[in-house]
């Protein structure tokens, strides 16, 4: 089954919401570090999380590209389409 962008970007909310420090009124455009307040430590930490839960592997040199869930969730759907 492919998921699709806001599928992928659902599921990054839904993990973004089992922090209680994160806002509870995210969307798909927000943006991770200004908006979610993550450092870069922050930033892996839920990238492991969302690469272990979707079993996709996402490259460092993509990371410059995210900056907002949605562009995560763009990323992780091109690299699954891929395998």
């Amino acid at each position: 089954m492919n998921e699709t962008i806001a599928d992928v970007s659902a599921l990054i909310i839904q993990k973004l919401l089992e922090n209680p420090k994160v806002p509870r009124d995210i969307d798909g455009s927000c943006k991770i570090m200004e908006d979610l307040a993550f450092d870069s430590l922050a930033i892996m930490n839920f990238l492991m999380e969302v690469e272990d839960s979707l079993d996709v592997s996402v490259p460092l040199d993509k990371l410059a590209d995210i900056r907002t869930i949605n562009d995560l969730a763009t990323c992780i759907v091109a690299l699954k389409n891929r395998k």
